[in-house]
């Protein structure tokens, strides 16, 4: 597929995300940690007008000069920006505006996609669209987020359909202790903080070929699994106690028997699905529940081609830490992932609102330990 065509697909599923949205969802911020719909389909088109059309478009007017405060969102070397828990105070652009800005932009990058750029654009370009891929799964989060915190639980797309569970047998599978390597290798995409490539010494251990489900999780809280200090750590559970954590998110008891909010909005629990929108101080304390740990990001790598993953992204015990060798880029694009490289966990895999094509095996996606807004569960080890 050339560019042009991909960048087309890319910027239509965008789209496609929020249809079935109405106007008022796209100006809400419930939290911090949750985008506006309207920002979030602003701030991928700024991606491509700043750093695509801007530098290499002879006589390119912005659409609005006032977007690049708006829109810009942690890129220091860009300039000042509007800080995150402001976003949904923007009534103004409004969503017909943001559409109008991505035709705008659309226009003149189908245009300048005519034309083969040179290696390094076209590595830029590339790294545009899985900008845009990261934030159409920030896209479908925060619109559970939204709807799923308003009282009458309103359902975001009733034809919406999750990934079915995997229902073969449970066993642990066992790995032998050795020297492996571990991060991306080849010629195709990947982020920065998947170089590079290294070897590792793991030991022995054993993995699960079935993430945690609900039933399971479900037997930790009925024996009072959150009411024991002894599971948790000290940060986990200041974090429990504080913020009065008795379940997953969106789990709601309700005449006795669990429910949670989906995009077909509430529903009773079920049992066979996979745990789902936990911390991983959540999935620490239920792997010290059961006698057992979290794997570590390069357990999960080396083992990850003998089970299935990608319903839910999974907590490890590895800090997000930089590989040997890593070099943030020159400029505004080194502000990507290297900055952010403190204090957060690493999660694996994928889950079920990852757009198709965004997801490997050497995949680093990474969170604060507290966070449980997207779609985050259990694989357990030992």
């Amino acid at each position: 597929m050339s560019l042009k065509d991909q960048y087309i697909a890319i910027r239509q599923h965008s789209k496609t995300i929020c249809e079935p949205l109405q106007t008022e969802d796209y100006v809400v911020q419930p939290v911090v940690d949750v985008s506006p719909p309207k920002w979030h389909l602003g701030h991928t088109n700024w991606f491509f007008e700043t750093f695509i059309l801007k530098p290499n478009v002879i006589g390119y007017q912005d659409f609005d000069p006032d977007y690049n405060y708006v829109f810009n969102s942690y890129y220091e070397t860009v300039g000042n920006r509007v800080i995150r828990t402001d976003r949904g105070n923007l009534s103004r652009p409004t969503v017909i505006d943001i559409m109008r800005y991505r035709e705008y932009v659309d226009e003149a990058m189908v245009k300048f996609l005519c034309d083969e750029p040179s290696p390094e654009l076209r590595e830029l370009i590339i790294l545009g669209f899985n900008h845009e891929q990261q934030h159409q799964e920030l896209l479908m989060t925060d619109i559970k987020y939204i709807l799923g915190h308003n009282p009458l639980f309103p359902a975001y797309d009733k034809g919406y359909h999750s990934p079915k569970t995997d229902t073969s047998a449970q066993k642990f599978i066992a790995v032998k202790e050795g020297v492996y390597e571990v991060g991306f290798a080849g010629k195709s995409f990947c982020f920065d903080n998947e170089l590079n490539r290294h070897k590792v010494y793991l030991n022995d251990f054993e993995i699960s070929n079935h993430l945690v489900t609900n039933a399971e999780y479900l037997e930790f809280m009925n024996v009072g699994g959150y009411y024991d200090f002894r599971f948790w750590h000290a940060e986990g559970w200041d974090w429990v106690k504080t913020n009065k954590i008795e379940a997953p998110m969106y789990w709601h008891l309700i005449d006795g028997f669990w429910h949670n909010y989906t995009y077909h909005g509430l529903q009773a629990l079920d049992m066979d699905a996979p745990v789902c929108h936990i911390s991983y101080y959540e999935a620490y304390a239920y792997a010290a529940w059961k006698g057992m740990r979290l794997p570590t990001e390069f357990e999960w790598e080396v083992a990850a081609t003998q089970f299935n993953w990608g319903k839910s992204w999974e907590w490890t015990e590895s800090a997000y830490l930089p590989y040997p060798g890593f070099a943030k880029a020159p400029g505004a694009i080194g502000e990507y992932n290297g900055k952010f490289m403190v204090n957060q966990k690493v999660l694996r895999g994928a889950s079920e609102v990852t757009p198709a094509g965004h997801s490997r095996i050497t995949y680093r996606n990474f969170f604060h330990p507290h966070l449980r807004w997207q779609f985050t569960g259990i694989r357990l080890a030992k």
